[in-house]
C-alpha cells in the first residue's frame, strides 16, 4: 500500500470514528436543516454546553462541520451535504442483516 493510499485509510478512519457516536449523528441530523447556532443545538439535544461543544470539535476537527462566528454565537453548518448520503446509507434493511449475522457468529463459536 503506497503511503498516499495509506493517509486515505487513515483520515477515513477518523470521519468513520467521528460518525460513530449517536450524539455526533444526532448533530449531523439536526443540521440538515441548515445553520444551527450552539445555543439551539444544546436544548435540542438536552445535554450541557460543554459536552456538546465537544462533539462539535470533533465534528469540526474532521471537516464534516464548519463553524463561523455571528457576532457573540457561534453558527454551525454541514461542510458537504454528501455526508448525509453516507449516514443515510446505513437503512434498517442493512442494519437488520448486518444485526442478523453477528448473531449467526455467536452461534458458529
Amino acid at each position: 500500500m503506497s503511503a498516499k493510499e495509506e493517509n486515505q485509510n487513515r483520515f477515513k478512519s477518523t470521519v468513520f470514528h467521528a460518525l460513530s457516536d449517536p450524539i455526533r449523528l444526532e448533530i449531523i441530523s439536526y443540521l440538515h436543516d441548515g445553520e444551527k447556532c450552539v445555543c439551539e443545538i444544546v436544548p435540542h439535544l438536552n445535554l450541557i454546553q460543554p459536552l456538546v461543544s465537544r462533539h462539535l470539535k470533533i465534528l469540526k476537527d474532521t471537516g464534516i462541520v464548519r463553524c463561523r462566528k455571528d457576532g457573540t454565537k457561534r453558527m454551525y453548518s454541514i461542510v458537504d451535504p454528501r455526508i448525509h448520503n453516507i449516514v443515510d446509507e446505513l437503512t434498517p434493511e442493512l442494519v437488520s442483516t448486518l444485526t442478523k449475522e453477528v448473531l449467526n457468529q455467536m452461534t458458529c463459536r
